[in-house]
C-alpha cells in the first residue's frame, strides 16, 4: 500500500501494519494527466480515489455552461461522486484532475466489501461521509451569508494552496463568481 494511504488509515483509526498489506492489493495507482476526466457528468460512477500528488476537482455545469465547483481534493483526501457511488444512479457531476496527478483507486465493489468486512475500513468510510457532511454544511452555511469578499476569505482561510495551484478561473467557479470578479477582489 502506498505510504500516502497508510499514513490516512493510520491518523484515522487503530490497524495493524500487517491489515494495511493485506488492504493493499484492493487499491490501484493511476496516473492522470492535466485536465484528464476521472468521472463525466452522467456517467455511474464505479470507483473511489484517494489522491497522492496533485488535485482532482468535482464539478458540473449548469444549463448556461457556467461551471460549478463543488470540491477540491488535494493530496490526502479522497475524492468521488459518493451520491453516485453509493446509489448507482448518473453522476451529476464531474470528476476532473487539474495537475498531473497521482491517485489510488479502488472499485465501489471492493470498497464496499472492504467497508462491511473490516473494521477499519468501516470507520474510514464514516469518516469521510462524516467531514463531508461538515464540510459541505459549512460551506453551505458560510456562503449563504456572505458575499463575494466573504466567501474569498473563507476560502484563503479553509484553502489557501488552491491560489498558489489553480486557476482564477477554476477558483472563481468555486466561490460562484466571475473570473474578472475575483480578481478585483483580489486586488482589493
Amino acid at each position: 500500500m502506498h505510504e500516502a494511504l497508510k499514513k490516512y488509515f493510520r491518523e484515522r483509526t487503530e490497524i495493524q501494519e500487517e491489515k494495511l498489506d493485506e488492504l493493499s492489493p484492493y487499491f490501484k495507482e493511476k496516473l492522470v494527466k492535466k485536465n484528464e476526466f476521472l468521472l463525466r457528468e452522467g456517467e455511474v460512477c464505479k470507483f473511489n480515489y484517494f489522491v497522492v500528488s496533485g488535485c482532482l476537482r468535482l464539478f458540473s455545469v449548469n444549463t448556461e455552461g457556467v461551471e460549478n465547483t463543488r470540491y477540491f481534493a488535494f493530496e490526502g483526501k479522497f475524492g468521488t461522486s459518493f451520491t453516485s457511488l453509493i446509489t448507482g444512479e448518473p453522476a451529476i457531476e464531474a470528476i476532473q484532475s487539474l495537475e498531473k496527478s497521482t491517485v489510488l483507486s479502488i472499485s465501489k465493489t471492493d470498497f464496499f466489501y472492504l467497508v462491511e468486512q473490516e473494521p477499519a475500513v468501516n470507520k474510514i468510510y464514516r469518516n469521510i461521509l462524516e467531514s463531508a457532511y461538515i464540510t459541505t454544511q459549512k460551506r453551505i452555511y458560510d456562503f449563504q451569508g456572505s458575499d463575494s469578499l466573504g466567501r474569498l476569505k473563507w476560502l484563503l482561510e479553509q484553502q489557501p494552496m488552491v491560489f498558489s495551484r489553480l486557476s482564477n478561473k477554476t477558483i472563481a467557479s468555486y466561490l460562484g463568481v466571475t473570473p474578472y470578479t475575483l480578481s478585483r477582489l483580489k486586488a482589493q
